[in-house]
C-alpha cells in the first residue's frame, strides 16, 4: 500500500509548498474522497488528496487532508496543471478552490446538477443538455489576459480592439483526433488565443468502477486508450496486485512486458500515421497504418478479441500464449521494421516535413514538467523521465533499451520520440521472446484466480471457488494505494480506495490525456491555424482516457 501523508487542512498548503521547495513539483494527480459510505466511520466526509513525484522521478507522495467545508485553497499558482485537475474534483466532488482562475465544470456539462462521483448521486440519473456552451466567457478572460478589450452582447463578440474572427475547430472533425472541441480567436491565420472544451465523451468510468468487481473493471479500461488497450488492463490489475501484496509469476511478468511494448508499438503506428495525414502524406499514412491491423490480428488470435482485448485478470491473464505465437509475432515486427523504414525514407530528408514541424507547438521543459505531461511528450522536451528506468517494474531493468528523448519540445521531437521508441520496443520484445521463462501465467491461490474449467465442471469445490469470485469478487484489504505504469502516452495511474470487499470503494484514474491536453490551448497559441492540427496529432489525445 502507498504511504499515506495526513495533513491538517489548515497547514495543508504550507506542506506542500515545502514539499515543492524540497523537489516535489511534478503534480500527478488531485482527486476527493467521500467516505459518507465507508466501512469506518469518518469525522469527516470528505478528503482531498494531491499525487505528487519528485523531480527526480524516483519517488512519488500521497498527501491526503480533511475537509471540514467542502472549501479549499487553489494551487494552480504552484502547478499549471491543477488548474484542470481542481476543476476536475469541483465538477465530480463540488469541492471549491479558492483562488482558482476559472472554475467550471470539466467533464460534465454546464446544465448538470449535482455531483455524480459523490455517493449519494444514483448511478442510473442521467442529465441532459439543451443549450451548447458558447464559451465566451472563458475566451473573454484569454483575451484579457493578452491585453485585448471586447465587447459582449447577445452571446457575440463585438467592437474588438484588434480585428478577431472566433472559430470553433471540432468537435464533430476528423482533424480533432476525437469529441475535442477548440474555440479559438484569430487574427487572419494566427491563434490570438484559445480554450478548449471536453466531456463529450464523458461516460462515467470511475462511477462505474464502484458498482463492479475488479475483473469485472477489467473491460472498462480496454476503453481509456483504447489505441493500447492491454496496458490499461496491465496498469489496473498491477496496482489490484499491490494492493493484495501479491507478485505474478516471472512468466506472466514477462509476457505482460512484451504486450506492453507491443501495444506500444500499436498505439504510436496509429498516432505518426494520423499526423503524417494531417499534414497530406497519405502515403506515409498506409505504410504506418497496416503493421497496425497486422497487431490486432495476432492479438485477436491470442485474446479473442481485436481491439479491447480484456486480456488481464487479476494474479495473472485469461491465458497463455497460443503455440506457434513466436513466429507470428516475429512476422508482424518484419512488417512494422518495414513500414517505419518506408515512412522514415520519405520523410526524414523532406524539406516540407521539416518546416511543418520544427519549432511547432513548442513547450519549454519547464511548462511540461508544470502541466505534468508524461510519456512521449515530456522526453521530447529533453526530460529523461520514464518509469521503466526510473521505477522499474517487471523486470525491466534487466532489458537493455535507450530512453529517446528531444531537445525542442516541438512537433518534430514529439514525432521522431515516437519513432525512435518504436525500435527500443522491438529490442525489448526480443529480448523478452529469447528468455520467456516457462511455468504458470497465473498465481495459485483460490481467492484471487478462477479455478481451471475442469475443476468447475468436475467438482464441488471448483463450482463454488468460481461462483464467489465471479458474484463476490476478489476481495481487496482495507486501504488506499497509488499505482503506475509507463504506457503508450506515459505515466498511467490508478489510485483504490478498498473497503474490504469485493468491489473497489473508490477508483481514480490518471491520465496521461489529460494532463496533455490542459497545455493546448497555451501550446497553440500565436501560431498558425493550421501549425494547431499538427500539434494535437503528436500530443496523441486519446478522449477516452481523458473524458473517462
Amino acid at each position: 500500500m502507498s504511504e499515506i501523508l495526513t495533513v491538517p487542512h489548515a497547514k495543508l498548503h504550507a506542506f506542500i509548498q515545502n514539499k515543492y521547495a524540497d523537489g516535489f513539483i511534478y503534480l500527478l494527480d488531485i482527486t476527493a474522497i467521500d467516505y459518507s459510505e465507508y466501512i469506518k466511520n469518518q469525522e469527516e466526509e470528505f478528503a482531498l488528496v494531491y499525487i505528487i513525484r519528485h523531480q527526480n522521478f524516483k519517488e512519488h507522495i500521497v498527501i491526503k487532508t480533511y475537509l471540514n467545508t467542502l472549501l479549499s485553497d487553489s494551487v494552480s499558482y504552484l502547478f499549471k496543471g491543477a488548474n484542470w485537475l481542481e476543476r476536475e474534483v469541483f465538477d465530480q466532488y463540488g469541492i471549491v478552490f479558492k483562488n482558482h482562475p476559472n472554475l467550471r465544470r470539466i467533464l460534465n456539462h454546464k446544465e448538470f446538477v449535482g455531483h455524480p462521483l459523490r455517493k449519494s448521486y444514483p448511478i442510473t440519473k442521467g442529465q441532459f443538455l439543451y443549450e451548447t456552451d458558447d464559451l465566451m466567457d472563458e475566451m473573454n478572460n484569454r483575451l484579457l489576459s493578452k491585453d485585448v478589450v471586447c465587447k459582449l452582447e447577445s452571446g457575440n463578440f463585438s467592437e474588438c480592439n484588434k480585428d478577431l474572427m472566433f472559430l470553433n475547430l471540432g468537435p464533430s472533425h476528423p482533424a480533432s483526433h476525437g469529441t475535442i472541441r477548440t474555440y479559438v480567436a484569430l487574427d487572419g491565420e494566427t491563434i490570438e488565443c484559445a480554450v478548449s472544451e471536453i466531456g463529450y465523451l464523458h461516460r462515467g468510468f470511475e462511477k462505474s468502477c464502484e458498482n463492479h468487481t475488479y475483473n469485472q473493471i477489467v473491460p472498462y479500461t480496454d476503453r481509456l486508450n483504447y489505441c493500447s488497450a492491454i496496458s490499461n488492463n496491465i496498469a489496473f490489475v498491477k496496482t489490484v496486485e499491490d494492493m493484495l501484496g501479491v507478485e505474478i509469476s516471472k512468466r506472466a511478468q514477462a509476457i505482460r512486458v512484451m504486450l506492453l511494448e507491443l501495444s506500444r508499438i500499436e498505439d504510436h503506428v496509429v498516432c505518426l500515421a494520423a499526423v503524417l495525414v494531417d499534414m497530406g502524406g497519405l502515403t506515409n499514412y498506409w505504410y504506418m497504418y497496416n503493421p497496425r491491423e497486422d497487431i490486432y490480428d495476432l492479438l485477436s488470435k491470442l485474446t479473442g478479441a481485436r481491439l479491447t482485448n480484456s486480456y488481464m485478470r487479476v494474479g495473472g491473464m485469461t491465458n497463455d500464449l497460443y503455440e506457434g505465437f513466436e513466429d507470428d509475432l516475429k512476422e508482424v515486427i518484419k512488417k512494422v521494421q518495414y513500414g517505419v523504414q518506408e515512412t522514415l525514407s520519405l520523410i526524414k530528408h523532406n524539406r516540407i516535413f521539416h518546416e511543418r514541424t520544427q519549432n511547432v507547438g513548442v513547450i519549454s521543459a519547464e511548462d511540461a514538467l508544470s502541466y505534468a505531461m508524461t510519456g512521449p511528450n515530456l522526453r521530447a522536451c529533453g526530460v529523461t523521465f520514464d518509469m521503466r528506468k526510473d521505477a522499474p517494474y517487471y523486470g525491466y531493468e534487466k532489458y537493455a533499451f535507450d530512453v529517446v528523448v528531444g531537445s525542442v519540445g516541438d512537433v518534430y521531437d514529439r514525432v521522431m520520440v515516437r519513432f525512435g521508441e518504436i525500435d527500443e520496443s522491438i529490442k525489448i520484445i526480443e529480448q523478452v521472446m529469447q528468455n520467456l521463462p516457462e511455468g504458470e501465467v497465473n498465481i495459485q491461490d483460490a481467492s484471487i484466480t478462477l479455478p481451471k474449467k475442469e475443476a468447475v465442471y468436475t467438482t464441488i469445490e471448483g463450482a463454488m471457488n468460481q461462483f464467489k469470485l465471479v458474484f463476490e469478487g476478489v476481495k481487496v484489504p482495507m486501504g488506499e494505494h497509488y499505482g503506475s505504469i509507463e504506457a503508450t502516452n506515459g505515466e498511467l495511474g490508478f489510485f483504490i480506495v478498498s473497503d474490504g470487499s469485493g468491489t473497489p470503494y473508490k477508483v481514480k484514474v490518471k491520465a496521461p490525456s489529460f494532463t496533455a491536453m490542459s497545455a493546448y490551448p497555451e501550446m497553440i497559441e500565436g501560431a498558425q491555424l493550421a501549425d494547431a492540427i499538427l500539434t494535437l496529432g503528436s500530443l496523441n489525445i486519446i478522449a477516452g482516457e481523458m473524458d473517462r
